[in-house]
Protein backbone atom coordinates (compact mmCIF):
# COMPACT_ATOMS: atom_id res chain seq x y z
CA UNK A 1 0.00 0.00 0.00
CA UNK A 2 1.18 3.12 -0.71
CA UNK A 3 2.07 5.71 1.95
CA UNK A 4 1.96 9.77 1.31
CA UNK A 5 5.28 10.20 0.52
CA UNK A 6 5.25 7.76 -2.51
CA UNK A 7 2.04 9.43 -3.89
CA UNK A 8 4.37 12.11 -5.84
CA UNK A 9 6.49 9.20 -6.96
CA UNK A 10 3.92 6.88 -8.14
CA UNK A 11 2.05 9.79 -10.35
CA UNK A 12 5.50 10.83 -11.81
CA UNK A 13 5.87 6.96 -13.02
CA UNK A 14 2.36 7.11 -14.48
CA UNK A 15 2.38 10.12 -16.36
CA UNK A 16 6.00 8.80 -17.85
CA UNK A 17 4.43 5.91 -18.84
CA UNK A 18 1.36 7.30 -20.28
CA UNK A 19 3.81 9.92 -22.00
CA UNK A 20 5.39 6.82 -23.94
CA UNK A 21 2.86 4.62 -24.55
CA UNK A 22 1.15 7.79 -25.92
CA UNK A 23 4.67 8.76 -28.19
CA UNK A 24 4.83 4.90 -29.11
CA UNK A 25 1.03 4.89 -30.54
CA UNK A 26 2.01 7.94 -32.53
CA UNK A 27 5.32 6.47 -33.95
CA UNK A 28 3.10 2.94 -35.09
CA UNK A 29 0.63 5.65 -36.62
CA UNK A 30 3.25 7.68 -38.22
CA UNK A 31 5.00 4.77 -39.92
CA UNK A 32 1.65 3.29 -41.20
CA UNK A 33 1.01 5.78 -42.50
CA UNK A 34 3.87 5.63 -44.96
CA UNK A 35 2.87 2.83 -46.48
CA UNK A 36 -1.04 3.89 -47.13
CA UNK A 37 -2.31 3.53 -50.62
CA UNK A 38 -3.91 6.09 -51.71
CA UNK A 39 -8.02 5.74 -53.71
CA UNK A 40 -7.27 4.44 -56.81
CA UNK A 41 -3.67 2.85 -56.54
CA UNK A 42 -2.83 -0.70 -56.52
CA UNK A 43 -1.00 -2.35 -54.15
CA UNK A 44 2.74 -2.34 -53.89
CA UNK A 45 4.90 -5.09 -53.87
CA UNK A 46 7.83 -5.44 -51.60
CA UNK A 47 10.31 -7.54 -52.46
CA UNK A 48 11.27 -11.04 -50.36
CA UNK A 49 13.64 -9.78 -47.33
CA UNK A 50 12.56 -6.29 -48.21
CA UNK A 51 9.34 -5.64 -46.86
CA UNK A 52 9.07 -2.39 -44.71
CA UNK A 53 9.82 -1.92 -41.54
CA UNK A 54 10.44 1.30 -39.43
CA UNK A 55 14.07 0.33 -39.10
CA UNK A 56 14.78 -0.26 -42.49
CA UNK A 57 13.17 2.94 -43.35
CA UNK A 58 15.01 5.23 -41.07
CA UNK A 59 18.24 3.84 -42.12
CA UNK A 60 17.37 4.25 -45.58
CA UNK A 61 16.08 7.58 -44.88
CA UNK A 62 19.82 8.16 -43.23
CA UNK A 63 21.39 6.65 -46.27
CA UNK A 64 19.03 9.03 -49.06
CA UNK A 65 20.30 12.31 -47.00
CA UNK A 66 23.55 11.60 -46.17
CA UNK A 67 26.81 12.62 -48.86
CA UNK A 68 28.72 9.55 -47.72
CA UNK A 69 27.64 8.34 -50.57
CA UNK A 70 29.92 10.33 -52.83
CA UNK A 71 33.50 10.37 -53.90
CA UNK A 72 34.27 14.08 -52.43
CA UNK A 73 31.25 13.16 -49.55
CA UNK A 74 29.80 16.94 -50.95
CA UNK A 75 26.12 15.72 -52.92
CA UNK A 76 23.44 13.60 -51.70
CA UNK A 77 20.59 11.17 -53.18
CA UNK A 78 18.42 14.46 -51.48
CA UNK A 79 21.15 16.86 -53.25
CA UNK A 80 18.82 16.21 -57.04
CA UNK A 81 15.82 14.50 -55.43
CA UNK A 82 14.43 17.57 -53.32
CA UNK A 83 11.40 17.33 -51.61
CA UNK A 84 9.84 20.29 -52.18
CA UNK A 85 10.49 20.01 -55.92
CA UNK A 86 8.26 16.33 -55.72
CA UNK A 87 11.44 15.23 -55.11
CA UNK A 88 13.50 16.17 -58.34
CA UNK A 89 15.65 19.07 -59.41
CA UNK A 90 14.98 22.24 -60.27
CA UNK A 91 17.81 22.35 -62.84
CA UNK A 92 18.15 20.93 -66.66
CA UNK A 93 21.66 18.83 -65.14
CA UNK A 94 22.06 18.47 -61.58
CA UNK A 95 25.30 18.81 -60.50
CA UNK A 96 27.60 16.08 -58.92
CA UNK A 97 30.75 16.03 -57.68
CA UNK A 98 33.34 18.95 -58.47
CA UNK A 99 29.96 20.38 -59.46
CA UNK A 100 30.32 18.25 -62.85
CA UNK A 101 27.17 18.89 -65.01
CA UNK A 102 25.08 15.44 -65.79
CA UNK A 103 23.82 14.39 -68.59
CA UNK A 104 20.25 14.43 -67.99
CA UNK A 105 17.17 15.96 -66.37
CA UNK A 106 16.96 14.39 -62.89
CA UNK A 107 13.16 12.78 -62.70
CA UNK A 108 11.00 12.77 -60.08
CA UNK A 109 10.64 10.07 -57.41
CA UNK A 110 7.45 10.51 -56.64
CA UNK A 111 5.21 6.71 -56.80
CA UNK A 112 8.71 5.61 -57.67
CA UNK A 113 7.66 2.23 -56.54
CA UNK A 114 5.35 1.45 -59.15
CA UNK A 115 7.96 1.91 -62.02
CA UNK A 116 8.39 -1.21 -63.83
CA UNK A 117 11.67 -0.62 -64.43
CA UNK A 118 14.32 2.47 -64.16
CA UNK A 119 16.67 5.14 -66.14
CA UNK A 120 15.48 6.64 -68.96
CA UNK A 121 15.94 3.75 -71.12
CA UNK A 122 14.52 1.60 -68.59
CA UNK A 123 18.04 -0.57 -68.34
CA UNK A 124 17.98 -1.08 -64.80
CA UNK A 125 15.04 -4.06 -63.34
CA UNK A 126 14.53 -2.98 -59.58
CA UNK A 127 14.78 -0.61 -57.52
CA UNK A 128 17.27 -1.96 -55.48
CA UNK A 129 19.43 -1.46 -58.06
CA UNK A 130 18.89 1.93 -59.39
CA UNK A 131 21.08 3.21 -56.54
CA UNK A 132 24.47 1.65 -58.13
CA UNK A 133 23.66 3.76 -61.21
CA UNK A 134 24.47 7.51 -59.62
CA UNK A 135 27.27 5.91 -57.29
CA UNK A 136 29.14 4.80 -59.88
CA UNK A 137 28.79 7.47 -62.12
CA UNK A 138 31.57 9.90 -62.71
CA UNK A 139 29.55 12.71 -63.16
CA UNK A 140 27.29 11.81 -59.96
CA UNK A 141 28.38 10.28 -57.13
CA UNK A 142 31.53 8.75 -58.49
CA UNK A 143 32.32 6.64 -55.88
CA UNK A 144 32.18 2.64 -54.91
CA UNK A 145 29.52 0.70 -53.03
CA UNK A 146 31.83 -1.36 -51.27
CA UNK A 147 34.55 1.48 -50.36
CA UNK A 148 31.45 3.18 -48.62
CA UNK A 149 29.78 -0.24 -47.17
CA UNK A 150 33.46 0.15 -45.23
CA UNK A 151 33.39 4.43 -44.30
CA UNK A 152 29.81 3.20 -43.21
CA UNK A 153 31.23 -0.10 -41.19
CA UNK A 154 33.36 2.65 -39.02
CA UNK A 155 30.57 4.48 -37.49
CA UNK A 156 28.79 3.22 -34.68
CA UNK A 157 25.62 4.56 -35.30
CA UNK A 158 25.12 2.78 -38.84
CA UNK A 159 26.05 -0.11 -37.39
CA UNK A 160 23.74 -0.04 -34.87
CA UNK A 161 21.30 0.44 -37.39
CA UNK A 162 21.70 -1.92 -39.89
CA UNK A 163 21.95 -4.74 -37.66
CA UNK A 164 18.43 -3.16 -36.69
CA UNK A 165 17.13 -3.43 -39.88
CA UNK A 166 18.46 -6.10 -42.04
CA UNK A 167 20.56 -8.25 -38.91
CA UNK A 168 23.91 -7.60 -40.31
CA UNK A 169 26.59 -5.34 -41.08
CA UNK A 170 26.62 -2.47 -43.19
CA UNK A 171 27.33 -3.58 -46.59
CA UNK A 172 26.31 -3.25 -50.07
CA UNK A 173 23.52 -5.42 -49.96
CA UNK A 174 21.80 -3.19 -46.60
CA UNK A 175 22.95 -0.03 -48.50
CA UNK A 176 20.82 -0.91 -51.42
CA UNK A 177 18.22 -2.40 -49.79
CA UNK A 178 17.98 0.44 -46.76
CA UNK A 179 16.98 3.31 -49.79
CA UNK A 180 14.58 1.61 -51.82
CA UNK A 181 12.74 0.89 -48.72
CA UNK A 182 12.89 4.66 -48.28
CA UNK A 183 12.25 5.27 -52.25
CA UNK A 184 8.76 2.71 -52.10
CA UNK A 185 6.97 4.97 -49.23
CA UNK A 186 7.01 8.32 -51.63
CA UNK A 187 4.25 7.74 -52.44
CA UNK A 188 1.80 10.88 -53.95
CA UNK A 189 -1.82 10.81 -54.45
CA UNK A 190 -3.32 13.00 -52.88
CA UNK A 191 -4.06 16.26 -55.08
CA UNK A 192 -6.98 18.43 -56.07
CA UNK A 193 -7.64 15.81 -59.36
CA UNK A 194 -7.46 12.82 -56.94
CA UNK A 195 -9.88 14.44 -54.36
CA UNK A 196 -12.12 15.08 -57.05
CA UNK A 197 -11.90 11.55 -58.57
CA UNK A 198 -12.26 10.13 -55.22
CA UNK A 199 -15.07 12.22 -53.55
CA UNK A 200 -17.07 13.64 -56.58
CA UNK A 201 -16.32 17.09 -55.57
CA UNK A 202 -13.28 18.95 -54.43
CA UNK A 203 -13.65 23.01 -53.57
CA UNK A 204 -10.45 23.57 -54.51
CA UNK A 205 -10.69 21.82 -58.01
CA UNK A 206 -11.87 24.60 -59.97
CA UNK A 207 -14.60 24.78 -63.63
CA UNK A 208 -11.46 25.44 -65.55
CA UNK A 209 -9.42 22.62 -64.30
CA UNK A 210 -12.44 20.17 -64.87
CA UNK A 211 -12.54 21.75 -68.67
CA UNK A 212 -8.54 21.07 -68.61
CA UNK A 213 -9.56 17.47 -67.48
CA UNK A 214 -11.67 16.91 -69.93
CA UNK A 215 -9.19 18.03 -72.93
CA UNK A 216 -6.39 16.07 -71.41
CA UNK A 217 -8.79 12.54 -71.76
CA UNK A 218 -9.97 13.53 -75.11
CA UNK A 219 -9.56 11.88 -78.41
CA UNK A 220 -8.79 15.23 -79.55
CA UNK A 221 -5.10 15.97 -77.78
CA UNK A 222 -4.53 12.44 -76.93
CA UNK A 223 -2.57 13.52 -73.76
CA UNK A 224 -3.91 10.35 -71.87
CA UNK A 225 -2.45 7.42 -74.80
CA UNK A 226 0.90 8.04 -73.28
CA UNK A 227 0.05 9.63 -69.55
CA UNK A 228 -2.46 7.50 -68.87
CA UNK A 229 -3.64 5.29 -65.49
CA UNK A 230 -3.64 6.24 -62.00
CA UNK A 231 0.36 7.54 -62.42
CA UNK A 232 -0.21 9.28 -65.67
CA UNK A 233 2.21 7.02 -67.37
CA UNK A 234 2.25 4.08 -69.16
CA UNK A 235 5.92 3.73 -68.68
CA UNK A 236 6.39 3.08 -72.91
CA UNK A 237 9.46 4.42 -74.27
CA UNK A 238 8.69 7.47 -76.53
CA UNK A 239 10.58 9.92 -79.46
CA UNK A 240 8.08 12.89 -78.83
CA UNK A 241 9.65 15.10 -81.70
CA UNK A 242 11.91 17.36 -79.53
CA UNK A 243 14.46 17.11 -82.14
CA UNK A 244 15.89 15.89 -85.44
CA UNK A 245 19.14 15.08 -84.24
CA UNK A 246 19.27 14.06 -80.62
CA UNK A 247 22.97 14.31 -78.89
CA UNK A 248 21.32 11.50 -76.05
CA UNK A 249 20.74 8.13 -78.25
CA UNK A 250 18.08 7.17 -75.26
CA UNK A 251 17.41 3.73 -75.17
CA UNK A 252 19.49 3.31 -77.96
CA UNK A 253 22.56 3.27 -75.63
CA UNK A 254 21.08 -0.06 -73.82
CA UNK A 255 19.65 -1.83 -77.05
CA UNK A 256 21.66 -0.92 -80.19
CA UNK A 257 18.40 -1.44 -81.68
CA UNK A 258 17.47 1.80 -84.40
CA UNK A 259 13.91 1.59 -83.36
CA UNK A 260 15.06 2.91 -79.89
CA UNK A 261 16.60 5.62 -80.84
CA UNK A 262 16.18 8.71 -78.93
CA UNK A 263 13.29 6.47 -77.56
CA UNK A 264 13.03 7.85 -73.29
CA UNK A 265 11.03 6.07 -70.98
CA UNK A 266 7.63 8.50 -70.62
CA UNK A 267 7.47 10.27 -67.18
CA UNK A 268 4.29 10.14 -65.09
CA UNK A 269 2.93 13.55 -64.99
CA UNK A 270 1.68 13.62 -61.46
CA UNK A 271 3.31 17.21 -59.07
CA UNK A 272 4.52 18.17 -62.82
CA UNK A 273 4.12 21.93 -61.92
CA UNK A 274 6.54 21.37 -59.30
CA UNK A 275 9.39 19.76 -61.81
CA UNK A 276 10.45 22.29 -63.92
CA UNK A 277 12.45 22.46 -65.96
CA UNK A 278 10.61 19.30 -68.23
CA UNK A 279 11.86 16.73 -71.18
CA UNK A 280 15.13 14.52 -70.50
CA UNK A 281 17.50 17.26 -70.97
CA UNK A 282 15.48 20.07 -69.33
CA UNK A 283 15.25 22.32 -72.33
CA UNK A 284 11.77 23.20 -71.91
CA UNK A 285 11.48 25.58 -68.97
CA UNK A 286 7.81 26.18 -68.23
CA UNK A 287 4.59 24.38 -69.12
CA UNK A 288 3.58 27.05 -71.32
CA UNK A 289 6.21 25.38 -73.61
CA UNK A 290 5.55 21.89 -73.34
CA UNK A 291 1.97 22.28 -74.22
CA UNK A 292 3.07 25.02 -77.45
CA UNK A 293 5.77 21.34 -78.41
CA UNK A 294 2.69 19.78 -78.70
CA UNK A 295 0.49 21.89 -80.62
CA UNK A 296 3.03 21.97 -83.04
CA UNK A 297 3.62 18.43 -83.44
CA UNK A 298 7.27 18.95 -82.52
CA UNK A 299 10.05 18.37 -84.80
CA UNK A 300 10.34 15.21 -87.45
CA UNK A 301 12.29 12.23 -86.49
CA UNK A 302 11.76 8.56 -88.00
CA UNK A 303 10.74 6.86 -84.24
CA UNK A 304 8.36 9.97 -83.40
CA UNK A 305 4.92 8.87 -81.78
CA UNK A 306 2.46 9.00 -84.17
CA UNK A 307 0.05 10.48 -81.79
CA UNK A 308 2.59 13.64 -81.77
CA UNK A 309 1.11 15.59 -84.56
CA UNK A 310 -0.13 18.32 -83.22
CA UNK A 311 -3.05 20.22 -82.29
CA UNK A 312 -5.49 23.60 -81.98
CA UNK A 313 -6.23 25.21 -78.88
CA UNK A 314 -7.03 28.83 -78.43
CA UNK A 315 -6.25 30.49 -75.16
CA UNK A 316 -8.72 29.63 -72.92
CA UNK A 317 -8.26 26.16 -73.57
CA UNK A 318 -4.53 26.00 -73.12
CA UNK A 319 -4.79 27.70 -69.85
CA UNK A 320 -7.28 25.38 -69.05
CA UNK A 321 -5.23 22.42 -69.69
CA UNK A 322 -2.28 24.35 -68.03
CA UNK A 323 -4.68 24.43 -64.62
CA UNK A 324 -5.36 20.88 -64.23
CA UNK A 325 -1.91 20.11 -65.13
CA UNK A 326 -1.19 21.80 -62.19
CA UNK A 327 -3.93 20.56 -60.12
CA UNK A 328 -2.01 17.15 -60.09
CA UNK A 329 0.40 18.83 -57.49
CA UNK A 330 -0.07 16.87 -54.16
CA UNK A 331 0.91 19.48 -51.40
CA UNK A 332 0.94 16.90 -48.48
CA UNK A 333 3.60 14.89 -50.33
CA UNK A 334 6.17 17.87 -50.60
CA UNK A 335 5.34 19.04 -46.87
CA UNK A 336 5.22 15.64 -45.40
CA UNK A 337 7.42 15.98 -42.44
CA UNK A 338 8.93 12.34 -42.32
CA UNK A 339 10.38 13.01 -45.33
CA UNK A 340 12.46 15.62 -44.52
CA UNK A 341 16.16 15.71 -43.80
Amino acid sequence: MLNRRSYPFFFLFLLIALVACRDEVLRDSEYSSLTKIPFGFPDIEYPEGNEFTPERWELGKKLFYDPILSIDNNISCGSCHQQSLAFADDKPFSLGVNNIEGRRNAPSLANVAYHPYFTREGGISTLEMQILIPIQEHDEFNHNIVAIAELLAEDENYVRMSQEAYNRQPDPYVITRAISNFQRTLISGNSAYDRYRQYGYDLSFSDKEKQGMELFFSDRLACAKCHGGFNFTDYSFENNGLYEDYPDEGRFRLTSEFEDLARFKTPSLRNIALTAPYMHDGSIADLNGVVEHYMTGGSSHPNKNSLVNGFELNDEEKENLILFLESLSDLNFIHQPMFKK
